[in-house]
């Protein structure tokens, strides 16, 4: 059996979806208004499905409660779907639902082992320097005495239905075994690849979705403001066409391989094209504060590796430059990242550099004169370098993951972890 906490707009569908799969599912809420509303049958929100879901299951499969201690004493899990709106500051105001984890802690059975389940949206290191030392205060053990876990929603108002009982991926961040397996058993019905990773992902994989999603929708409108101050350009017909791209269903490179972290963009196009179109925007009266951080960010990414450089290697070691092209499968090495770190890595004093490229190699040391030490053999490469950066996703690097485990590698492609 459940409890939900919260029945708005995801603890409802929370509840009810974990009913359409067959558990017994206890929802409280504080609002005796809205509890009112849901006993007659009626949704306090529009959103499709609901209110149908809410008829065939209410005091069959789901049951209103007042008495929380008994919902818990039935319970072996816990779902927060409690708001957390925004702190005049603009933070997440975690008032409510701390207030609610207090109350459920005065009333668990002692000796019974339950797992708190936070769906609430919540920052990076909420649950860990907040919500897990707040339950631990009470003389609960995490893991031990009480389970607790992050378990993020993604649901689309309009679509939550589908999105809960039918999800693309569940995520589940916790710290203890017990905790994991008993989520990985309710959620196991929904058929849905299930991640098990740490709170602090748990929380960022939320906040990544949310903050790409609103990028995309402004980066749209600043496209558009940027069109009408250009004039003489059909917005809507001009976005269907870019829409027809091929990236975009998945050929020949899908749009997830650029979003997708690195050491920064290069080749012929995306450099020379952002900052032409950036400095046109200023003589077109339509300035793109948006562009101009995508190109300080570039540039902010290539310091940022060689400051975790300098945090591993002294200036004595050998620096291993694995990736020369701005990409895998070409020898195109124009703006690539390889050329702007191997110069902060000079202007730093590492003199001792090694590099490979399985084909750029030739069109790097044409473009570029660097005092480097170029290796065609990867092994050869790995050999040498005391300190391997990985800049390209060459399979090759991949392919010798078994040499790299005395080495110290940064891994800036994040390819080697899964290869």
């Amino acid at each position: 059996m459940i409890t939900v906490i919260g029945l708005g707009f995801v603890g409802l569908t929370t509840a009810l979806g974990f009913c359409s799969k067959g558990f017994t599912v206890y929802g409280f809420d504080i609002d005796q208004k809205k509890i009112n509303q849901l006993r007659k049958g009626k949704i306090p929100f529009h959103e499709p499905h609901l209110k149908e879901t809410l008829k065939s299951n209410l005091n069959r499969k789901f049951f209103l409660t007042r008495d929380l201690k008994q919902a818990l004493k039935n319970s072996s899990a816990v779902f927060y779907c409690v708001g957390t709106p925004e702190a005049p500051n603009g933070d997440a105001n975690l008032q409510y639902l701390l207030a609610a984890i207090q109350e459920t802690l005065k009333k668990i059975p002692q000796n019974d082992f339950k797992v708190l389940v936070i769906k609430s949206t919540i920052p990076p290191l909420t649950t860990q320097n907040q919500i897990k030392p707040f339950i631990e205060r009470s003389g609960l053990i995490i893991g031990k005495t009480i389970g607790l876990a992050n378990n993020p929603e993604f649901l689309r108002e309009g679509r939550a239905w589908e999105d809960f009982v039918h999800p693309d991926r569940i995520v589940i961040g916790c710290s203890d075994p017990q905790s994991e397996n008993l989520l990985k058993n309710l959620y196991q019905p929904f058929k849905a690849p299930i991640f098990k990773v740490s709170f602090n992902t748990a929380e960022y994989i939320k906040y990544l979705s949310n903050t790409f999603l609103a990028t995309l929708i402004s980066f749209a409108n600043e496209m558009s403001l940027i069109a009408h101050s250009i004039g003489d350009i059909d917005i809507e017909e001009a976005f269907k066409i870019f829409h027809r791209d091929k990236r975009w269903s998945g050929e020949p490179a899908n749009m997830s391989s650029y979003v997708y972290p690195g050491c920064g963009f290069g080749g012929m196009c995306l450099p020379k094209d952002l900052k032409c179109f950036y400095i046109q925007t200023k003589k077109w009266g339509c300035y793109s504060g948006l562009l101009k951080e995508v190109l300080e960010v570039n540039s902010k990414i290539k310091q940022f590796v060689v400051k975790k450089v300098m945090e591993v290697a002294d200036k004595k070691e050998t620096i291993g430059i694995f990736g020369l092209a701005f990409k895998p499968n070409t020898d195109d090495v124009r703006e690539s990242p390889a050329k702007d770190i191997m110069k902060l890595l000079w202007d730093q004093g590492y003199r001792n550099i090694v590099a490979h490229d399985p084909i750029a190699i030739p069109n790097f040391k044409k473009s570029y004169r660097f005092r480097a030490q170029y290796h065609l053999s990867v092994k050869e490469a790995i050999k040498k370098s005391d300190v391997i950066l990985i800049l390209t996703a060459w399979n090759q690097i991949r392919e010798q993951k078994g040499l790299l485990q005395n080495k110290k590698v940064l891994d800036f492609r994040y390819c080697l972890k899964n290869s």
